[in-house]
């Protein structure tokens, strides 16, 4: 096991909390200041679109491999690491004067992200045991995770508009900061104890490459069509990499990814549900924000704006889900929440040519991402339920890499399916009719959701479960009993 692993809980969350929100509010505040990096920069039109697709390729595509080396190498260590490398490379980026220098950067911040986000969530899960701690800690993370989504919208508008583009890239740095200072101040090293096996490099070759062309070919849809060669070959490659990662998993010594910790309802239905939210989300938020500025005619900077009453849902979401959760199965918030979401999701599909903020906006904002919110803290507290500590970045590279790839996967397929609406046709009208009909469909992937809370995961919480491997015990991880062992097993709870 891990020795020393508490340090101090207000500290890790803290340090953990401010990690995730500029990871998420770098997802978000790129897209806005694109227009202007083009212009800047000189980007060719095809180009343009690899300053969000390389970070959306490195950062999914490495989790898994970031996620099981915080379990090997140290939580903590990959934490630092991580974050060093994602402040670095948004300097470079903040300063880049060519295009190539940009995505390079870009890149940088995936794979700096990609190390640090399992490890954040991991450090939270091995600090704070299952119960009511664990869920109001998750709650704090996944409020403060959304909240950098969506107000990333807001600073991106505002910072393109009165400060330049490249603060969408500096912004990042102070928050850096904050993170790395709180990290000697009682977050925890984690040192594996025991040892720590062979590393799985066939399992990180063939996850990365597997995940990587999935990204990969899916983002790329935004230029190509899904039956084109240059989405097809990568796709396909991407399910014989992926058939022999799974084969290579089964006989690894030290798995990437133990299959047998697929077999817990909480892992395998949590991680399904949040692919199918995460897909909701991303094409929501994307729909959203472009009925407001090309069908309203609303500006970057009033966009963003608008985008306010959806992170106070949001919060508000993920407050009352804590309450939930802490004396009830996780199931009860996840199932409100999801149906919540998809009502929303459903009153957003009316979107209107003439409509306007407060009629086809407001409303149908809050509900959806109040009924998100329940969502958000729920899904991280159940995936993470009953797994051993010395798996806990396992899992969480699992939930991350879920995360991320419903999110660009959604995002591309329901693209597709709303420029197939709008077809030929120009003008307000036209985009409005593919925008609802994407939003239509992202009301259906929470009903979705909805359904594998129901139908997969548990209406109570399992035991704790033990370490999987064999390391000796640290002085703060007594031994469990051997009903505990059931689920190391892969019983179903």
């Amino acid at each position: 096991m891990y020795r020393n692993l508490r340090g101090r809980p207000g500290t890790v969350l803290a340090a953990a909390a401010v990690a995730q929100f500029v990871f998420a509010l770098d997802m978000s505040v790129v897209n806005i200041a694109l227009p202007a990096v083009r212009a800047a920069l000189g980007f060719a039109p095809l180009d343009l679109s690899w300053v969000v697709h390389v970070y959306a390729l490195t950062f999914g595509g490495l989790l898994l491999l970031g996620g099981r080396a915080c379990d090997l190498y140290g939580r903590r260590r990959l934490f630092v690491l991580g974050l060093t490398v994602f402040g670095v490379c948004s300097l470079a980026g903040g300063l880049a004067q060519e295009p190539w220098q940009l995505i390079a950067a870009r890149a940088g911040q995936g794979l700096g992200a990609a190390a640090a986000a399992p490890a954040a969530l991991a450090l939270l899960t091995t600090t704070f045991p299952e119960g009511p701690r664990r869920t109001r800690a998750l709650g704090i993370w996944s409020a403060v995770n959304a909240a950098g989504g969506a107000l990333g919208v807001l600073a991106g508008g505002l910072l393109t508009q009165y400060a330049g583009w490249r603060w969408v890239m500096l912004i990042n740095l102070p928050f850096v900061a904050a993170a790395l200072t709180l990290v000697p101040a009682g977050v925890p090293a984690g040192t594996p104890s025991g040892p720590r096996g062979r590393p799985d490099a066939l399992g990180a070759v063939l996850a990365t490459g597997g995940i990587g062309l999935l990204v990969f070919g899916t983002v790329r849809t935004d230029s190509h069509g899904w039956a084109s060669a240059a989405t097809v070959v990568p796709l396909c490659a991407a399910v014989v990499l992926l058939a022999a990662f799974a084969v290579a998993e089964a006989r690894a010594e030290a798995p990437l990814l133990r299959l047998g910790l697929l077999r817990s309802r909480w892992v395998a239905g949590a991680n399904t549900l949040v692919f199918l939210a995460a897909a909701g989300q991303f094409a929501a938020f994307y729909f959203v924000s472009l009925y407001m500025q090309q069908v309203l005619g609303m500006g970057a900077a009033a966009t963003g704006a608008a985008f306010l009453p959806f992170s106070v849902g949001l919060v508000a979401g993920t407050v009352i889900a804590t309450r939930i959760t802490s004396s009830r199965s996780p199931r009860a918030a996840l199932v409100s929440g999801a149906l919540l979401a998809a009502v929303g999701l459903a009153w957003f599909a009316a979107i209107r040519p003439d409509g306007s903020f407060l009629v086809d906006v407001l409303g149908p904002s809050l509900l959806t991402s109040f009924g998100t919110g329940l969502v958000l803290a729920p899904v991280a507290a159940a995936a993470t339920t009953g797994v051993a500590r010395d798996e806990a970045g396992m899992a969480s590279g699992f939930f991350n890499s879920s995360r991320q790839l419903g999110g660009c996967v959604g995002l591309a397929v329901l693209a597709t399916v709303a420029a197939h609406r709008t077809g030929s046709g120009t003008g307000p009208a036209a985009a409005n009719a593919g925008y609802a009909v994407g939003l239509a469909a992202t009301a259906v992937l929470f009903l979705l959701a909805a359904a594998v809370a129901i139908c997969v995961l548990p209406g109570r919480r399992p035991a704790v479960a033990a370490s999987h491997t064999n390391h000796t015990e640290g002085p703060d991880t007594p031994s469990l009993p051997d009903e505990h062992q059931k689920h190391l097993k892969g019983t179903p709870s």
